[in-house]
């Protein structure tokens, strides 16, 4: 199948100049669904080089498929973003857009990583009640990681912090400069297993696995090849952030420990269907659990948790049997509305 977009430009809340990639497909049946990407990507990232990936098949359920690139996006400039700015400026304003251009008043959400953490702080604040079903995959609102992860957070982010205003996993294809060029070897001597250097880049930034990201047995080469070219900077302000959120168990304004997201009762009626691998070294399985624990004492039998034995972090999005594993199981909660 083709994978063409329309690209729809719009201004975050606070003037950030986002866009949307509407999916072109003919006379879709269902309502508008918006996808999610997680930080230092974009949104292609649901669109890996598969005849039977997520959008493909939401699109043959007859879904009107969307996907934001929202500040974190590597397709829009570099930018020092914080989770608050995304969920109080970005999303809500993707949402409202969705719905003036489909005249649609409801929408559903695919989510990921920190567009899933962000999203769900709109969602608890009230900024999207148009949205009526979530699907969640590897965090939402409480954040567990492993504990290499807690101790490159606490101590070695303060070093990397006074070098860099952000990381780049793409300097595994080009480092431009000596500090980078010291970073990429750095990773190239503690990282052995049998991936590209990009995606050892990968491992380095954002877990504590060796890979962190996925299970090198769930990816194909044709995927790994594409992986090296879909993640770039990264600010290390996002990192300072969710350092206070892991910190406090929940997720928290930034910069401030005092309040929290954990809001009772969550301002949405949205229903929320939360995913997680279960050998995920990003974001421990926990996350989820955690949130859906939450969510299932304010609202019992409502919410959903599905994890996932064989899958890690975004895998769960591009692994070779995830058409099989994982896309009917969140189209068949989207379809329950």
């Amino acid at each position: 199948m083709n994978t063409q977009f329309d690209t729809i430009p719009f201004e975050a809340l606070d003037g950030f100049s986002c866009n949307l990639k509407h999916f072109i497909s003919p006379n879709p049946t269902k309502g508008p669904v918006l996808l999610v990407h997680g930080a230092g990507v974009r949104s292609n990232i649901f669109n890996p080089p598969s005849q039977q990936n997520i959008i493909h098949m939401l699109a043959d359920a007859g879904y009107d498929v969307w996907l934001e690139n929202w500040r974190g996006s590597i397709d829009l400039a570099p930018n020092e973003w914080d989770l608050d700015q995304v969920a109080k400026n970005d999303h809500p304003a993707a949402v409202q857009k969705i719905t003036e251009l489909t005249g649609s008043q409801e929408v559903k959400a695919i989510i990921h990583c920190q567009g899933s953490t962000s999203f769900m702080i709109s969602a608890a604040l009230g900024l999207l009640p148009q949205v009526k079903v979530i699907v969640s995959n590897a965090v939402s609102l409480h954040p567990v990681i492993p504990k290499f992860s807690v101790f490159k957070l606490n101590v070695l982010l303060p070093i990397v912090g006074t070098v860099f205003n952000y990381l780049d996993p793409s300097w595994g294809i080009e480092a431009p400069d000596t500090k980078s060029k010291v970073i990429r070897k750095v990773v190239q001597a503690t990282h052995w297993e049998k991936d590209t250097t990009v995606g050892k880049m990968v491992s380095f930034t954002y877990g504590a696995g060796w890979p962190a990201l996925w299970e090198l047995d769930n990816l194909d080469k044709k995927t790994m090849d594409w992986i090296q070219y879909e993640f770039a900077h990264v600010p290390i302000s996002f990192f300072r952030h969710i350092r206070n959120c892991v910190k406090n168990g929940v997720l928290v304004p930034s910069g401030n420990g005092e309040t929290h997201y954990e809001v009772t009762p969550m301002q949405t009626d949205a229903r929320i269907v939360l995913f997680g691998g279960v050998k995920n070294k990003c974001f421990l399985a926990e996350s989820q659990v955690r949130t859906f624990n939450y969510l299932e004492k304010e609202k019992p039998g409502f919410h959903k948790l599905y994890l996932m034995e064989k899958y890690s972090h975004l895998d769960i999005f591009f692994g070779k049997n995830a058409h099989v594993d994982v896309f009917p199981l969140m189209i068949n909660e989207l379809d329950k509305g």
